[in-house]
């Protein structure tokens, strides 16, 4: 009887002290610098003020799946960033907590280390740690307080020991909040589609592929009777894009609904200028545009070809495609859309380091 109550208290004892609430566990800073796998991309100029770190992007990858930063806790960031969707929101509108769309196209979350001219599609977030909060804010989309948001934290030993391995104490902040979620979105690197293996010469294109690729970084020239898409000029380089704001001709002023950059900058010369976003992923990314308005990539190559509209900012890179068009065959718009299927990265939809941590 004696050794069945020792045994009790034994094993009573020892799952007092292996209780990771116990005191005596302590959460402790952990540095350890964050190995980013950017491959044969350049090396991305990262902020100074926040080298990612292994505990840093693991806090910031529980935030960004966190629903409790919502007012009603029933949304996170990925809910209308989901990683099957190579992170973008195939609704033309994403829908808050309060039932109200937003008033533009959710933009895809990947590759962001290496854009540097602001955030959404007007850049009003200088970095990508001031977008990160701004969604927690919107009435339109999370619709708490950062202060809310900080005091849910606080009160979540799972958060503050987090804190603790990622800033070296355990005080929860909205600026720390932002840092850890861009070093997890640093992280987000898309690299490995069917285009990238072609580039690398462990893989081949198809002949409508390749007739598509040729077509994507050819110049149009009808004085000299040259075929071209036009579509390197802003979406060339590794990343798909010039991270410029432009306005592409969706609209004539008179019909300029969304003033775009205009609404940041109060420069004239803004009206109707949007980010331009990158093109991996892009066929999985409908719908098109800052507000969505092209369910397909054929209504977008379409665009490009014969519906580009004239106002005083559209970009004068577009200058054949308003006259006389760029006059692409049904097959080179097909041999376009065939190229870009080809920047879907498959595996950047199933890789756990971005899945949620719960």
């Amino acid at each position: 009887m004696k050794g069945t109550i020792f045994t009790f208290f034994t094993i009573a004892a020892l799952m007092v002290a292996c209780d990771p609430d116990d005191d005596a566990v302590k959460a402790v800073y952990d540095p350890t610098p964050y190995a980013l796998d950017f491959g044969d991309f350049p090396n991305p100029n990262l902020p100074a003020d926040n080298k990612p770190t292994v505990a840093g992007v693991q806090l910031g990858r529980m935030l960004f799946y966190e629903k409790m930063l919502s007012k009603d806790g029933s949304q996170a960031c990925a809910d209308c960033h989901l990683q099957k969707d190579a992170f973008s929101d195939i609704r033309q509108f994403s829908i808050g907590v309060e039932q109200l769309p937003g008033k533009r196209q959710a933009m895809a979350v990947f590759n962001l280390a290496w854009h540097k001219n602001g955030m959404f599609w007007d850049g009003r977030a200088p970095k990508v740690r001031d977008q990160a909060l701004k969604p927690i804010q919107d009435p339109l989309e999370m619709n708490e307080t950062l202060e809310n948001a900080v005091a849910k934290l606080q009160a979540d030993k799972r958060y503050t020991d987090q804190f603790i391995r990622a800033f070296g104490d355990e005080t929860v902040t909205s600026e720390r909040m932002g840092l850890a979620m861009e070093q997890f979105e640093f992280t987000m690197v898309s690299n490995k589609s069917k285009y990238d293996g072609y580039l690398a010469g462990t893989g081949t294109l198809s002949d409508s592929e390749e007739r598509g690729r040729q077509l994507f970084f050819a110049e149009f020239d009808p004085f000299l009777g040259q075929k071209g898409g036009e579509c390197f000029h802003c979406h060339g380089g590794f990343n798909f894009t010039n991270d410029q704001f432009m306005n592409n001709g969706l609209d004539e002023e008179a019909n300029f609904t969304d003033e775009g950059r205009f609404k940041v900058t109060n420069d004239p010369a803004d009206k109707a200028k949007f980010k331009v976003p990158s093109l991996r992923n892009v066929a999985l990314t409908a719908p098109y545009m800052h507000d969505g308005r092209f369910t397909t990539l054929e209504e977008v190559v379409e665009h490009y070809n014969s519906g580009v509209k004239n106002s005083p900012t559209v970009d004068p890179l577009l200058q054949y495609n308003l006259s006389p068009g760029l006059q692409l065959s049904a097959q080179d718009r097909a041999d376009l859309v065939a190229f870009l299927k080809t920047l879907t990265d498959t595996s950047f939809l199933t890789d756990e380091r971005f899945s949620s941590p719960f």
